[in-house]
């Protein structure tokens, strides 16, 4: 598979929501709106973005034995200036999100693309590859955090597009309704993935 192929199956075929089913934690509890969903993904996608440069660069220098507490340094040096550039531009954002963001240390996508594949690929395919979930991840938690936020609140990125008769579905901005609208969106990706 080349470098195209390595991108392109983190939007589809190997999406980490939707068809790999990893990243659970931050995928239902931040999602109540979509620019919380968006930000996350987007935070997600530069860690993994960088993590995977750098394990692939080092990846024949670190001893086994110490790879794994290896790459969560690497990940956690990332992590962290996602988590301060955050607190220091995007204050509210930051505050919204909260806990997740150091937690991305250990969200098992990240961790998973470092060990299985830019540890064991060079340089432009890992890239490639931490892009594409990535991006992939980033639209995820993008659309469902669109539709618990229209569904839940009415509004889409804090605008109002139902309307004022519109009766809010509010169990869709509290933690069920994450499972509900994931549930759903599994069904859907799983029928046309049969389909096709």
């Amino acid at each position: 598979m080349g470098v195209t192929g390595e991108f392109l199956k983190g939007l589809w075929k190997e999406n980490p929501i939707f068809r790999l089913v990893l990243g659970m934690c931050p995928a239902l509890a931040v999602t109540t709106a979509a620019i919380n969903g968006i930000a996350m993904g987007l935070a997600t996608t530069f860690v993994l973005l960088c993590s995977n440069l750098v394990v692939s660069l080092v990846r024949k220098i670190i001893p086994a034995r110490v790879r794994l507490p290896s790459f969560i340094v690497i990940i956690a040096t990332f992590v962290t200036i996602v988590d301060l550039v955050m607190a220091g531009f995007f204050f509210r954002l930051h505050k919204t999100l909260g806990l997740f963001i150091p937690l991305i240390v250990v969200n098992c996508v990240i961790l998973g693309r470092a060990e299985a594949f830019a540890s064991k690929n060079p340089i432009f395919s890992a890239l490639a590859d931490g892009l594409g979930m990535g991006i992939g991840f980033t639209l995820s938690l993008g659309v469902l955090g669109a539709i618990r936020e229209v569904l839940g609140n009415g509004t889409l990125f804090s605008i109002p597009i139902m309307g004022a008769s519109f009766l809010p579905f509010l169990v869709m901005v509290l933690p069920p309704g994450a499972f509900i609208a994931l549930g759903f969106l599994l069904a859907a990706m799983n029928r046309i993935a049969q389909k096709s």
